[in-house]
């Protein structure tokens, strides 16, 4: 099996600004920019089967996911993370000893109150652990994951087959280098439930 991952376009947000779970909406314009030339990379894939959609429900994330079929099953465990009193916040305005506490720990620490990266690796680990499940039952299709950088980092993580907790490490470690309206395909082996 294999996943097609993109993440959303680029939202309607100032420069600087933590956005985490915050629901932004994506300007017009940009939204079927991005939905033409997904489009047009999927069309370049003869042998892809059937798309089945999943989506964060960030309007971000929906938005394209709805433009992209008629059918789209929106899971809030694809949701990026949030960051609690961080969130649309400048990433400048948030205290250095905060984001310090978060650099020495970036598994656990909780920023802003919301959310730890374990945390959401776990909910992100579930969410690919039913759908591995469910790949096995369903007709041939192929899943499109519409959803968030870090949403996406965790994923390839975890289908490397690292351990949760060193996942979670992985993923917030790793530099941020996935664009906005990016495709991503990433193997990953199906499991009975």
């Amino acid at each position: 099996m294999e996943l097609i991952l993109v993440r959303h376009p680029q939202p309607l947000a100032a420069p600087g600004v933590c956005y985490g779970s915050s629901d932004l909406a994506v300007a017009n314009e940009e939204m079927r920019r991005v939905h033409a030339a997904l489009r047009a990379q999927l069309a370049a894939m003869p042998e892809l089967a059937p798309l089945h959609i999943y989506s964060s429900p960030l309007q971000r994330c929906a938005g394209l996911a709805k433009l992209m079929g008629d059918e789209v099953s929106f899971d809030v465990r694809l949701a990026e993370m949030d960051f609690g009193a961080w969130e649309l916040r400048q990433w400048d305005e948030i205290a250095r000893a905060e984001i310090d506490a978060w650099a020495a720990d970036l598994p656990h620490y909780r920023p802003g109150g919301g959310e730890s990266v374990l945390m959401m690796a776990q909910r992100v680990a579930q969410f690919l652990s039913e759908l591995q499940g469910a790949m096995v039952k369903l007709p041939p299709c192929q899943p499109l994951l519409v959803c968030h950088a870090g949403s996406i980092r965790l994923l390839s993580a975890l289908a490397s087959g690292l351990p949760l907790q060193e996942a979670a490490l992985a993923a917030a470690s790793s530099p941020h280098k996935i664009a906005y309206g990016a495709m991503l395909r990433l193997p990953l082996a199906c499991k009975p439930v």
